[in-house]
């Protein structure tokens, strides 16, 4: 196992907030539409909400640091994306959509919410695999 590679975690994360903020700016109005009255609640303190993302993200970055050091041949760039992408896909997703499924949401709002954490995970994959180079 080589070095973990903890800035590039750090920076991991900061993108992954980043398509956080562009995603949930893009599909605000779909989201406030099909959650319906009540369904979504105006945050009166969004830098709780925005710090507390920031953790559990920078958690999800760390884990992702960890797996990327167990690469034995960097240089096979696609790994970077199928790895954080399969995790997105096969982890994250079907979690979500489980509680989804429970809690009785609009299928849209998981699809919204399915396609971010994809995106999320992408751009942290691309953020390794760039600081393999």
């Amino acid at each position: 196992m080589g070095p973990v590679d903890w800035f590039g975690g750090i920076l991991a994360a900061l993108a992954a907030m980043a398509v956080a903020a562009g995603w949930y700016r893009l599909f605000a109005r779909p989201l406030a539409v099909r959650a319906g009255p009540g369904g979504l609640e105006v945050r009166r303190r969004p830098f709780i909400t925005i710090g507390g993302t920031y953790v559990l993200v920078q958690l999800s970055a760390f884990m992702l640091a960890h797996m990327f050091a167990r690469l034995s041949d960097p240089s096979k760039w696609w790994l970077y994306f199928m790895m954080s992408g399969g995790i997105a896909l096969f982890f994250v997703i079907p979690a979500l959509w489980t509680n989804y499924l429970h809690q009785r949401h609009p299928r849209s709002i998981a699809l919204i919410d399915a396609g971010f954490w994809l995106t999320a995970y992408l751009a942290m994959g691309a953020v390794f695999w760039l600081r393999s180079l």
